[in-house]
């Protein structure tokens, strides 16, 4: 019966006492990835999934099928910068996308390939013969550049220099800092953020006049920010008067000055679907601002381009409803709606694209479940698009996939929305399932292609995304009714989701995985420990899991607003209800896990997973050849976007590792 016994792992007597509680944690040790003893847990337990892994039938055929169907390759919407636009492409054969430089008169040059560059240092370059102007500078990380038009340098938000930083604060003490062109970094003037919060976040904009200058900050990851702006054309540009405008409001608010000199507001402030008001920079009190775009009842408005056109100036609105894009003309005085973009169907627009000093035409990206991302260009004066670039590659013929959008309600009656896709040639009845989840931080999951995910279906299986609260699919109050003590109702979304597919016939909880990442790493990780009846397989990627010490390594500092602080007493008693490395019960018969990891994750740290994986094997009943517990350690990979090859293989992994658990065969669709 344990054919693959797990490695040994000793359990500690470590408890905690918080606020009145005794927390045991008998894996501390393993937080320490440098020790002897960890390491020579991991390598075990390398050697343990690789044992695995090669008996997985359909782990070949994934391998194979989701790098033909990456073989697509990717294109991106253009950015105009006057006659010249940009743009980045991924050919079929690269494992990175490229920035692509179009010249006026048509000719086509890389201007940048990351695989080129470090991603801690800024460089700066010249657009028109590609060579390096200045930089590198750097601690750059995640910084957002604003140029001066004049091209006499830029804002930008930077860290601390390490060596003025306490070692585990070194991710943390922004500033916005003034560059001028040519000069030495070490001479850079810091123009705002010494007296806010080490976890404050930067946004830098300039209007295109050169004259306005937009600074937001944000706390970590809290749902709210704050703005100021300064008028450049009355001081120094190393040292901008920056006079608040929105502070201490509990709100998300996008600024910015169009080329028409109007100042555009886009807010979730007493509307949680969002709005969009107008005012004058030059006056930029709130109280005197004029709301153009009301909220909707259903609609989250996603993004806003100034058009103009033939008989007078427009506004193209980006929308979600229920998760699926929506595009608009409205008038920009009234606001009323002029009329609606036709787009090919349930699917998703990317970031609206308008060239910056005006004019008709906008861009954006379009995909949907199916459909690998084109670029559809809008004329504004027709009101009609074309397609403007598509992908390099192949694209496959996806026909026979069918997609439905279904509603059910969860635990408490709240209606929720996911997607189910299933093969039109796989016979009805049971078959084995997919569930993907997030729920968190206001993140929509919307329709989107995925190699994987068609690999999936392809084969004969049903993949389900479900829309939890926690994310923002129907603006930020739903966001909120998923966050803090509230986080409970985003488990119960998944669960009562589960439970509409198998009484669908979609399904049965011995063919059922739920897939997660990050939060969805949490999401998954607490559902196996709550209903480990209800699902036969997880996949859980780079996840939080103790909840208690979360804080305490990588990011977490920034997620206290989204979870709750285990520093104060209530919150720690909300994260102890769930926290997945607490619930873990001896003696419970746990579905097949498989965590993914990764070594050089900066956000959420391995040691997650490796104490949760110590706590699975030591407390499951289940037979481990059966419904084993491994763990999948990938080296040298963050925890954000990786390499197209580097993404093949663990999506093959982890769709052959369900594949397994649940009983997929191809035999259905062949």
């Amino acid at each position: 019966m344990n054919r693959h016994p797990y490695p040994y792992a000793r359990r500690d007597d470590v408890v905690d006492q918080l606020h009145g509680e005794h927390i045991a944690d008998p894996y501390r040790w393993l937080e320490d990835p440098e020790s002897e003893a960890t390491t020579t847990w991991s390598k075990a337990q390398d050697e343990l999934f690789e044992r695995h892994r090669s008996s997985w039938p359909l782990r070949e055929h994934f391998a194979e099928r989701v790098a033909e169907l990456l073989r697509t390759g990717h294109v991106g919407a253009p950015v105009w910068r006057a006659e010249r636009f940009f743009f980045s492409r991924r050919m079929p054969d690269q494992d990175h996308a490229v920035l692509v430089t179009v010249d006026p008169d048509g000719t086509e040059r890389v201007l940048v390939d990351p695989m080129q560059l470090d991603p801690d240092v800024l460089y700066v370059l010249d657009a028109a013969f590609g060579e390096q102007v200045d930089g590198p500078i750097d601690r750059c990380r995640y910084s957002p550049v604003a140029w001066l038009p004049d091209s006499s340098g830029f804002y930008v938000s930077r860290q601390l220099p390490a060596v003025d930083l306490p070692a585990d604060e070194v991710q943390y003490h922004r500033r916005v800092w003034w560059h001028r062109l040519g000069d030495d970094p070490g001479n850079d003037t810091v123009v705002f953020g010494a007296d806010l919060a080490k976890t404050s976040f930067f946004g830098v904009r300039v209007s295109l006049d050169g004259r306005w200058l937009v600074v937001s900050a944000s706390r970590g990851t809290a749902p709210r920010n704050d703005v100021w702006l300064a008028d450049l054309d009355a001081g120094d540009s190393s040292a901008p008067d920056l006079r608040p405008v929105v502070t201490g409001l509990d709100a998300r608010t996008d600024l910015w000055v169009g080329h028409d000199g109007v100042l555009y507001v886009h807010t979730d402030h007493e509307a949680p679907r969002g709005r969009l008001l107008v005012g004058d920079p030059q006056d930029p009190d709130p109280a005197a601002w004029r709301e153009v775009i009301a909220p909707d009842d259903e609609a989250v408005l996603e993004a806003v381009a100034v058009l103009e056109l033939a008989d007078g100036p427009q506004l193209l609105c980006s929308w979600t409803r229920h998760a699926v894009s929506e595009l608009s003309l409205h008038d920009p005085v009234t606001g009323a709606r002029l009329g609606a973009i036709d787009l090919p169907g349930l699917g998703t627009v990317g970031v609206l694209v308008a060239r910056p000093e005006g004019g008709s035409q906008a861009w954006f990206s379009w995909t949907d479940h199916v459909t690998p991302p084109r670029v559809l260009q809008l004329d504004g004066d027709t009101g009609t698009t074309r397609v403007h670039a598509t992908p390099p590659g192949t694209v496959p013929d996806t026909s026979r996939v069918r997609v439905e959008q279904v509603s059910y309600d969860s635990y408490d009656g709240q209606q929720v929305r996911m997607f189910v896709l299933q093969h039109a040639d796989a016979p009805a009845g049971p078959r084995p399932t997919i569930l993907y989840g997030y729920g968190g931080f206001g993140i929509s999951m919307r329709p989107s292609y995925s190699a994987g995910t068609l690999a999936w279906v392809e084969a004969g299986g049903a993949y389900a995304m479900a829309n939890l609260r926690g994310g923002g699919e129907e603006g930020e109050a739903w966001h909120r009714a998923g966050m803090l003590q509230h986080k409970q109702r985003v488990f119960d979304d998944l669960h009562a989701a589960a439970e509409r597919l198998v009484d669908d016939g979609v399904t049965r909880p011995d063919m059922l995985a739920i897939h997660g990442g990050s939060n969805g790493g949490l999401l998954v990780g607490a559902a196996l420990t709550q209903r480990p009846d209800l699902y036969v397989a997880v996949v859980c990627s780079a996840p939080l899991l103790d909840m208690v010490r979360y804080e305490l390594h990588g990011l977490g500092r920034l997620w206290s607003e989204e979870f709750g602080s285990a520093a104060d007493p209530e919150p720690l008693r909300w994260l102890l209800t769930y926290s997945p490395y607490h619930r873990v019960r001896p003696g419970t018969a746990y579905p097949a896990v498989l965590f993914t990891v990764f070594d050089a994750d900066s956000r959420v740290d391995p040691l997650h997973a490796r104490k949760m994986a110590a706590a699975l094997q030591h407390a499951t009943s289940a037979d481990p050849a059966v419904r084993p517990v491994l763990m999948r350690l990938e080296r040298h990979v963050g925890h954000g976007a990786r390499s197209v090859s580097r993404a093949a293989g663990r999506s093959a992994d982890t769709l052959a590792f369900s594949a397994w658990a649940t009983a997929l065969t191809t035999d259905a669709v062949e």
